[in-house]
């Protein structure tokens, strides 16, 4: 089983239709039908599906409700989680001559500001991410189904990587305007000793000197630096899931039990993130699976609405001579 992760996490998952159709051994290499040789499907049996009871109706907007409620305990409990790491990665990055690495940079905050001063900042971070994970999650719920629609069922199976590039994006844009305020505020009290302690005190006093503008100067390196980060992290997910039931989990979503899913959904979180520094894979990958874990088991919890990876669909598969 690890030898097949690991090979799903080199492998490119961001193919052209026709390449997608090779991959999934629906096409010849000049975009005929596979032929005999083609290697056969695994059927899904969706019966536990059907007779699952929902709480709502997917699409309907208690499922989109929910899905941002999610978002919210997924963005919000994660990064406040890691404000003392946040505090001190800032610090650095403001005055390297002081903060000359992270032991050292947490061995200077604890001296001068003790151990509650780790934690500066952990009021405008969880407020704002969690408005960034409402916008972000439920957003993405929306802009996916909204894009769906337009697309249409082939086009959708088809194109479903662009769709979820597009849908993250556009969620994402959203998310840092929700966020940009709440970052500003945390910055200037992590990265300015004496500004101010509290969000109480710190945002006021923004206000008063510089207006609203103080809260949003930072929205376009936000995008810059979150649409990015966002479009890969919802892409590489929903295609690591569906390779997993396909290529690794011995049975369809379907049949799997709740904590099965919620394995696949943690192990997808950090495949998702597997390229890059091994830092990095360790502290955002591990943020990053856990913000799905988290908003996985909302889902599970509150009984929403989760389909199954994406099918081709019958329409596309008479079109392409595979079935009668």
């Amino acid at each position: 089983m690890f030898s097949s992760v690991a090979h799903l996490a080199r492998a490119n998952p961001f193919n052209a239709p026709h390449l997608q159709l090779v991959h999934d051994g629906l096409a010849g290499p000049r975009g005929c039908p596979a032929g005999p040789t083609a290697p056969p499907r695994r059927s899904r049996n969706l019966a536990a599906a059907a007779v699952e009871e929902y709480s709502c109706e997917f699409g309907s907007m208690k499922y989109y409700a929910l899905c941002g409620f999610g978002g919210v305990l997924s963005c919000g409990l994660t990064h406040t989680a890691v404000v003392p790491l946040d505090l001190v990665k800032c610090r650095m990055q403001v005055d390297p001559q002081k903060y000359k690495g992270i032991f050292n940079g947490f061995s200077v905050t604890l001296k001068e500001d003790g151990v509650r001063g780790l934690a500066k900042g952990w009021a405008p971070t969880f407020i704002g991410y969690s408005l960034q994970g409402l916008c972000k999650f439920g957003f993405y719920e929306v802009f996916k189904v909204l894009y769906s629609n337009m697309l249409g069922e082939e086009n959708t199976y088809l194109w479903r990587t662009s769709l979820y590039l597009a849908a993250s994006a556009s969620a994402e844009f959203f998310a840092d305007i929700a966020l940009a305020p709440m970052e500003a505020t945390k910055v200037r009290i992590q990265t300015q000793p004496g500004y101010a302690n509290t969000l109480r005190d710190a945002a006021p006093k923004m206000y008063k000197e510089e207006g609203l503008k103080a809260f949003y100067k930072g929205v376009a390196p936000l995008w810059m630096r979150q649409i990015p980060y966002t479009m890969m992290k919802f892409a590489c997910f929903e295609r690591t899931v569906e390779a997993l039931y396909k290529f690794v989990v011995p049975k369809p979503r379907s049949e799997c039990s709740k904590p099965e899913q919620l394995v696949v959904t943690f192990v997808a979180g950090y495949i998702g993130v597997w390229k890059g520094l091994f830092a990095r894979i360790i502290m955002i990958g591990t943020l990053t699976a856990l913000q799905w874990f988290i908003y996985d088991s909302v889902k599970v919890y509150f009984r929403l609405p989760r389909p199954p990876p994406p099918e081709m669909p019958e329409s596309l598969k008479k079109k392409l001579g595979l079935t009668q």
